[in-house]
């Protein structure tokens, strides 16, 4: 057997990481990731991909379905292995170290980065609309080879300002970033609780909303409006896309407290509330706009912003460039601060940069590789090149997730006599139903978007070159 599947504690036992997470804090960290703006943006384009409002909500709960059958499938992992960057280990002991490093290597070069460098500007974009427009101002602008233009706005300046700013905070104990994720999901669940309560309330919606169709309307930038399973394959990856992030605890499994009952309880408890919490917008959103007054929404804008502009007026924009904004750097904080763990892990197995898996004497948090992830980070923000890396690491995320989940038949099979805390509701029904939906989207990914489907292979394919050269340098230290 393995010894490292024998130690799953080792950080505990050698005096390193602290297990300062406990379960609301676990369940905060996995919200705080989930909710950023997916669940603002997404009504419209839905709406345009299957029509009506039921079938919207179908998607929703469907999406929310299958992402609870990732979690409820993570769960006998985690609670199995509850070690620092929970999915890098589970993808190292089942498929080997070769698969283990690809895994870490798409995570922190590519995937997880490109996305805080997403929600960083994001962040930045936000708070442009709150201060009227003025962060759109031009510092300098780089002439590249190839005639590829990047500027330098105060955008940028404060993207990389809010990359620093979650750096920092999670440079502290690990219960103080606890309790930061704690306070801003608690804002995030507030404020979609109150949209969707106001929007019932005060709005004098028509609830015959719900059985009307979008006819003619605008649907700006959606390219697939003709519903059917076309339509509903893309609302279901944009729905995914408003979900992801359901695993981000798995990161943090060495530093939750009492992992076997507080991991599997908080990706289920999570996925459930975001789950209701999700109906429950879409609802008002649809109680309070017929479908074709959602299809006519501007790109640019969102439905929750024009819901809450008939409830509030005017005063709507700030408020929801507030609200985004907040949600935003939430999710900045909670995916910098799981991400993080990453590099650390790989670092400890000597596949990384040894110095990342230094921990600080006094937090005992990984604050090198903190900073090496918001050092990156930045510079993809730089590029300005994120929102084309996330697009193509999509179908890489979604290849890994079903390894993941696929996993839980291995261990099955080759430690059936092992411990477990937890064990997968509905196994083995339940695990297949994630892989086999999964396969589907990804084989959907590459039908509709064989470029970026590419890509997302490309990028995985480079890490087994990069493996190899770590691989041969730990041969040569241990030789030596």
């Amino acid at each position: 057997m393995n010894s490292k599947l024998q130690t799953p504690n080792s950080e505990l036992s050698n005096g390193q990481l602290i297990r300062g997470l406990g379960l609301i804090a676990a369940i905060s960290v996995n919200v705080a990731n989930v909710i950023g703006t997916g669940v603002f943006l997404k009504a419209r384009v839905m709406t345009c991909n299957v029509g009506t409002p039921g079938m919207a909500l179908t998607v929703w709960l469907v999406a929310g379905l299958l992402s609870l059958a990732g979690a409820l499938t993570y769960a006998e992992l985690m609670a199995m292995f509850p070690r620092a960057a929970g999915e890098y280990g589970i993808m190292r002991d089942a498929y080997g170290r070769p698969w283990g490093f690809i895994y870490g290597w798409t995570q922190f070069a590519i995937a997880r980065s490109a996305s805080a460098a997403a929600l960083a500007v994001g962040f930045a974009i936000f708070l442009n609309d709150l201060v009227g427009g003025r962060l759109k101002y031009t510092y300098f602008t780089l002439h590249l080879p190839g005639g590829h233009e990047v500027p330098f706005q105060r955008l940028q300046l404060v993207a990389l300002v809010a990359i620093g700013v979650t750096v920092l905070i999670n440079c502290a104990a690990v219960r103080f970033s606890g309790g930061v994720a704690t306070f801003l999901t608690s804002l995030k669940v507030l404020l979609l609780i109150g949209v969707g309560v106001g929007a019932f309330v005060y709005s004098g919606g028509d609830w015959g909303h719900l059985s009307q169709a979008n006819v003619g309307g605008l649907c700006e930038k959606v390219s697939i409006t003709t519903g059917g399973a076309a339509g509903f394959a893309a609302a279901m990856l944009g729905a995914l896309w408003a979900y992801d992030g359901w695993n981000n605890i798995t990161f943090l499994a060495g530093e939750v407290k009492n992992p076997e009952r507080n991991l599997p309880l908080g990706l289920i408890i999570s996925m459930f509330l975001v789950m209701g919490l999700y109906l429950l917008v879409n609802l008002s959103y649809y109680h309070v706009l017929a479908p074709t007054e959602v299809a006519n929404v501007a790109a640019s804008s969102s439905v929750a912003a024009e819901v809450v502009r008939r409830l509030l007026g005017a005063v709507a924009v700030t408020l929801m460039a507030a609200a985004m904004m907040t949600s935003s750097f939430g999710a900045l904080h909670a995916s910098i601060l799981a991400t993080s763990r990453v590099p650390y892990a790989m670092a400890r197995d000597k596949l990384f940069f040894e110095g990342l898996a230094k921990l600080s004497p006094r937090t005992h948090v990984p604050i090198r590789s903190l900073i090496a992830l918001g050092v990156w980070s930045g510079v993809i923000t730089l590029s300005g090149s994120y929102d084309q890396l996330t697009d193509s690491a999509i179908f890489a995320l979604t290849l890994f997730y079903a390894f993941v989940a696929g996993s839980v038949f291995i261990f099955r099979r080759r430690m059936p006599d092992a411990p477990r805390p937890y064990r997968a509701w509905g196994y083995p029904v339940v695990p297949i139903v994630f892989i086999v939906v999964s396969a589907w989207l990804i084989f959907r990914t590459i039908w509709d978007n064989p470029k970026q489907s590419a890509i997302g292979l490309g990028l995985i394919i480079i890490g087994l070159p990069i493996y190899l050269i770590w691989a041969r340098r730990d041969r040569r230290m241990n030789e030596n």
